[in-house]
């Protein structure tokens, strides 16, 4: 088995405001756009996806045991560019598993990790 992309769906009660989230405070690529979903590009080989649970077959988790992970180029612009887009971002720290890392939340209460090796910036 080769899989050559992952996409994660995060089905969501607040839909429209956690669209707008990924759309505009961080401006990622919209892949695909329909009125109960939206794909965004993380990468060439990711991809995170909003869906509105009130149109499917699953239950908005409400950001219940989940977190989004991203490893970034960058950890201190990541946290300044998500600073000035006003989303206050958790002061950067270093992980134990020997990384820098923040956190913030989604309008749907997803825990989202940026993180960066500690041999970066």
């Amino acid at each position: 088995m080769e899989i050559r992309m992952a996409n994660t769906i995060v089905y969501c009660a607040q839909w429209e405001e956690t669209v707008d989230f990924y759309k505009y405070r961080l401006q990622l690529e919209v892949t695909t756009a329909l009125d109960w979903f939206v794909e965004f590009k993380l990468n060439e080989t990711a991809r995170l996806s909003i869906a509105d649970a009130t149109r499917t077959s699953m239950e908005a988790c409400k950001g219940k045991g989940i977190t989004i992970a991203m490893e970034v180029e960058d950890i201190a612009s990541s946290h300044v560019f998500l600073e000035q887009a006003g989303l206050h971002p958790q002061a950067i720290r270093d992980h134990a598993w020997g990384a820098k890392v923040f956190y913030l939340h989604d309008p749907e209460g997803n825990r989202l990790e940026f993180w960066s090796p500690n041999n970066k910036n």
